[in-house]
């Protein structure tokens, strides 16, 4: 397997100056490149004025590839005063090498996890479109998903706007997804609280998309659903729109799908993916991934359910490829590329490490699993598949490091299939 690692440690770029460095190791060949500052043990090290400076955590690190093939990073960095900050870079040799930093927003209300991952969305016209949750400068329980324009390459952003029209403050809009339709609109569901609601928590599952570029009022798409799980949105192979959600049917939490052929403007009826049949009085806190995979897709979710407890693995249809029954297995990531779909997840080795994991999988056949060289306390993966150019059959990964003092740091590697 060939390891490509790029160590995101301070990543504060004034301007470029490129050296490279080939390391050997053990079944790997590794890139060094630095800049501004000297190299790190491995990897790429995005250092500023103070190469020492440790202070800042980075976090849930994202992969997209541009129309124009470049591959694009984001993620959230943190300071010591509190201060996060949504930044990007673009890479136009594969991940072997990013350019210049920039940066979306900054704020101490702005928030990004696995529950609510920061997306950057690139569209066809050109335009990026960067959508988080922001809590705004107060803090408190109201939260807002909000989003920021840019028009020329990711310099410079249009100030954060609220994606939901309604005014009212103090509530909870969050666990969203974000993607770019068919039609080149942007389409973003997310959980919302229930006016006059009783519960202690209960929300539904609304709905907005753009019209040239401007989103239109709020839609309710399912008014019953589990009020603290992720939401998953897939443009599948014939273009449609399909969205994947936990469900509430008397505190069964399964997960449902929908699908809309006409770029949101109607949707099918729920169906439940798969009957897990579990049955548990509160919210799992868990959403799904999926992936194209072929004229189907992939969805991958966490079921607690005693008859076969752990991450699942189907096809849209419902067919059950495998579980992974470990208790440690958690946060999986699909992908789809030219030669197979590929499964990663983390899970702790026999000597209670985290490390990330994955199995392929090609025409329902599904691999052994194998761990990811050198990813020991690595956590939150998400993948790319690069389209065009070479090499073949090789995908991106990106992941945080669990660092002792919670600032954790960020990789990038390949992987050969």
């Amino acid at each position: 397997m060939t390891k490509l690692i790029i160590t995101f440690h301070l990543f504060l770029v004034s301007f470029w100056a490129f050296f490279y460095v080939n390391t050997p190791e053990k079944n790997a060949s590794i890139s060094d490149i630095t800049i501004c500052h000297s190299m790190g043990e491995e990897g790429v090290n995005f250092s500023g004025n103070n190469p020492d400076d440790t202070t800042k955590a980075y976090s849930m690190p994202l992969l997209t590839q541009t129309p124009k093939g470049e591959v694009m990073l984001s993620w959230t960095e943190k300071d010591a005063q509190g201060m996060t900050s949504f930044c990007l870079a673009f890479s136009k040799d594969k991940g072997k090498t990013f350019g210049e930093k920039k940066t979306i927003y900054s704020g101490t209300g702005l928030s990004n996890s696995r529950m609510m991952r920061a997306k950057v969305l690139a569209k066809k016209d050109g335009s990026f479109v960067a959508i988080f949750s922001n809590r705004g400068e107060g803090g408190g329980r109201s939260s807002n998903i909000v989003f920021c324009v840019s028009e020329d390459g990711g310099s410079i952003w249009t100030s954060p706007v609220s994606v939901d029209s309604d005014p009212k403050q103090g509530i909870v809009r969050g666990f969203f997804d974000a993607i770019v339709m068919s039609n080149d609109e942007i389409a973003v569901v997310y959980l919302k609280d229930v006016a006059n609601s009783t519960k202690h928590e209960e929300r539904d599952l609304r709905l907005v998309i753009t019209k040239n570029g401007a989103f239109l009022p709020e839609r309710v798409i399912d008014p019953v659903v589990c009020d603290c799980c992720p939401i998953n949105m897939l443009i599948d192979a014939d273009g449609a729109l399909n969205i994947i959600y936990r469900d509430n049917n008397d505190n069964i939490r399964d997960m449902a799908k929908i699908l809309s052929t006409d770029n949101a403007a109607t949707f099918s009826k729920p169906e439940i993916l798969h009957n897990d049949g579990w049955k548990i009085n509160g919210c799992p806190h868990s959403g799904a991934v999926s992936s194209i995979y072929g004229k189907s897709a992939l969805i991958a979710w966490f079921s607690g359910a005693e008859k076969e407890s752990g991450v699942q693995l189907a096809t849209r249809e419902g067919k059950k490829l495998f579980v992974l029954s470990d208790a440690s297995a958690k946060n999986p990531c699909l992908i789809n590329s030219p030669k197979s779909a590929v499964l990663l997840w983390e899970q702790n080795t026999n000597d209670n490490i985290s490390k990330i994991a994955y199995r392929k999988i090609n025409d329902n056949k599904v691999s052994e699993s194998i761990w990811l060289d050198g990813s020991s306390n690595g956590t939150n993966s998400v993948a790319l598949s690069i389209v065009g150019g070479e090499p073949h059959n090789q995908i991106l990964v990106a992941y945080e490091v669990k660092q002792a003092n919670k600032k954790n740091t960020i990789k990038i590697t390949t992987i050969s299939l």
